[in-house]
């Protein structure tokens, strides 16, 4: 099995015994992510790919943080600290998507906050625009990003950064020639309860996403 096959069969794996942990039925998730009930099947037995907008909307629904298809093992209940190194994880790959991503930080039930290292492919973007609680913050490491926040179009190169309000929808696209590289960190509002997740994809998805 080559290494997107077992990424592939490893991110089924784990959306199946989340589901079913949550005693919900394949055709209950679905319904809920916007996605065929034939579809999920063959994601879970890791006979089809996710676009990273299909993962996230699975996630959404499952009560997971993106980064819980990849987890590690004896994560704590919340952060106290934690170092990551420059020699350290490799960036991952999202199956079949090009993106890439590292997690750097937080992400426990009771953390507050999650960094990533997330990888834009050559001309690539999200697929969707998204909306969630909470704030970000993105931080351009290399490249070009193009960041849409509801009507208005930001522009961000090496060194730029944009917070924003979560709430409010919006996408990024990679806008340069080469990958560009992204620092994000997501903060959750303080009154929520639930474990935050990555985006949450709001009402506008693509045909691609609805119909795999």
């Amino acid at each position: 099995m080559d290494k997107v096959a077992r990424a592939t069969h490893d991110i089924g794996r784990r959306l199946r015994a989340a589901r079913t942990g949550a005693g919900l039925t394949l055709a209950a998730v679905a319904r809920q992510a916007g996605v065929s009930e034939g579809f999920l099947s063959k994601l879970e037995r890791g006979q089809a790919a996710a676009s990273i907008a299909n993962l996230i909307q699975l996630t959404d629904v499952l009560g997971l943080g993106l980064h819980e298809l990849f987890p590690s093992d004896g994560a704590p209940a919340k952060t106290r600290v934690a170092v990551h190194r420059a020699d350290g994880a490799r960036l991952q790959d999202v199956a079949a998507t090009g993106y890439r991503w590292r997690h750097l930080g937080g992400g426990a039930p009771l953390d507050r906050m999650e960094i990533f290292h997330l990888v834009f492919p050559r001309a690539k973007g999200m697929e969707a625009t998204v909306s969630h609680p909470g704030q970000e913050h993105c931080y351009v490491l290399s490249g070009e990003v193009l960041f849409h926040v509801g009507e208005t179009s930001h522009r961000l190169k090496a060194g730029d950064g944009i917070l924003i309000d979560s709430q409010q929808p919006h996408r990024a696209e990679n806008a340069g020639r080469g990958q560009a590289h992204v620092l994000m960190t997501v903060a959750r509002p303080a009154e929520a309860a639930a474990v935050p997740d990555w985006w949450h994809l709001s009402s506008t998805r693509t045909k691609e996403e609805r119909t795999p």
